[in-house]
C-alpha cells in the first residue's frame, strides 16, 4: 500500500517508515504536522494515512482534526490515527457518517508489530479497527448498553476488526456463539435493521462515546 506518515517526533516517524517499507508498503511521504499531511496527501493520494492526534504548533488535536477532515472530503484514504493516550472525546469524532477505513490505536500497540500491520491493512481495505483499550474505556464509561460480559468481549474483538471466526477462535466458541452475541448486540443498540457490519460497530461506539 502508498502510505503518508505525519508524527512529529523524528525518531517514530523514522522507525514507522522503516517498519513499513520492510514489510512490502511504500511509504510515499513522511511529515512532522497537519498542514504538511493535508498537502502530502493533496499531492500523492495514497492509500492509507498513519497520523499522531497531537502535532504541531500546538500538540493538542491538530492531527485529529486533519484526519477528520481526510474522512469527509477524501473517504477513499483510510485514516489510521494514533494517541499517547485513550482520548474518548477524540476517538468519537472519527465515528462519521462515513464508515469504513478508520483506526485509533495507541502508540504502544505500534511495538506488537503483528497487531499493528494487521490494524494498518484491515483500514486499507475500508474496514475499521480500534485499540482494545479504546473500546474498553469506552465501555467503561457508562452502561455500555446493557452488555453482558461475554458480549462485551465480543464487541472488543468486533472493533478491533476481527471475523466472526477470528472471534471464535480467540474465546474458545463456536462461530454460531459469536453469530448469536453479534446479533444479541446489535439488538440492544436498535441495530439489527442497519445495513453494513462497519455501520454497526462505529455506529455503537460512537453511541458509547457520547
Amino acid at each position: 500500500m502508498r502510505v503518508i506518515v505525519a508524527e512529529d517526533s523524528a525518531l517514530l516517524r523514522e522507525g514507522l517508515v522503516r517498519l513499513l517499507e520492510d514489510e512490502g508498503h511504500r511509504v510515499i511521504a513522511s511529515v512532522g504536522d497537519a498542514e504538511a499531511l493535508l498537502a502530502a496527501v493533496a499531492e500523492e493520494e495514497p492509500d492509507v494515512v498513519v497520523a499522531d492526534v497531537r502535532m504541531p504548533p500546538t500538540h493538542t488535536d491538530e492531527g485529529l482534526r486533519a484526519a477528520v477532515r481526510l474522512r469527509r472530503e477524501r473517504p477513499g484514504i483510510g485514516v489510521l490515527v494514533l494517541s499517547q493516550y485513550v482520548e474518548r472525546r477524540y476517538a468519537t469524532r472519527l465515528f462519521t457518517e462515513n464508515t469504513g477505513g478508520v483506526g485509533y490505536l495507541l502508540k504502544d500497540r505500534v511495538m506488537e508489530v503483528d497487531g499493528f500491520l494487521d490494524a494498518l491493512e484491515r483500514v486499507g481495505a475500508g474496514g475499521a479497527s480500534f485499540d482494545p483499550e479504546v473500546v474498553r474505556q469506552l465501555l467503561a464509561g457508562g452502561e455500555g448498553g446493557g452488555l453482558t460480559e461475554r458480549e462485551r468481549s465480543v464487541l472488543e474483538l468486533m472493533a478491533q476488526g476481527h471475523t466472526n471466526p477470528a472471534i471464535a477462535e480467540r474465546l474458545f466458541v463456536s462461530v454460531s456463539a459469536v453469530e448469536k452475541h453479534a446479533n444479541a448486540i446489535f439488538e440492544k443498540f436498535g441495530l439489527a435493521a442497519t445495513p453494513g457490519y462497519n455501520r454497526r460497530v462505529l455506529a455503537i461506539l460512537r453511541h458509547l462515546g457520547a
